[in-house]
């Protein structure tokens, strides 16, 4: 399997589907679905019961998974695709629009 080439807290911009041309910030990435979950992109209402945490329960606005193929990551302001390259023998991200490295 080869690796995400998104990580947890990289921007991203989403290229398909009901938020399409939003940017966010990744807050997770399930890497066995193939999803990241964007903040504030793909907004859900969920039905909580009452419980510790939330003693009220009802209906609470969450962010629901995205698929990978729907976003692509932000470099200096645009969206890029990203390739990996070796950098004194480590493997690095790099933005294929600019040839930049991203850390």
């Amino acid at each position: 399997m080869s690796a995400m080439k998104i990580k947890k807290g990289d921007t991203v911009r989403v290229i398909a589907g009901k938020d399409k041309g939003k940017d966010g910030k990744v807050l997770s990435v399930h890497v066995k679905d193939h999803k990241v979950v964007v903040e504030n992109i793909n907004m859900v209402s969920k039905h909580s019961k009452p419980s510790a945490a939330n003693q009220n329960g009802g209906i609470v606005q969450m962010e629901a998974p995205i698929d990978v193929s729907n976003v692509m990551l932000l470099a200096d302001g645009q969206a890029t695709r990203v390739g990996f390259r070796t950098e004194d023998g480590k493997k690095v991200r790099y933005a294929k629009k600019t040839g930049k490295t991203i850390n």
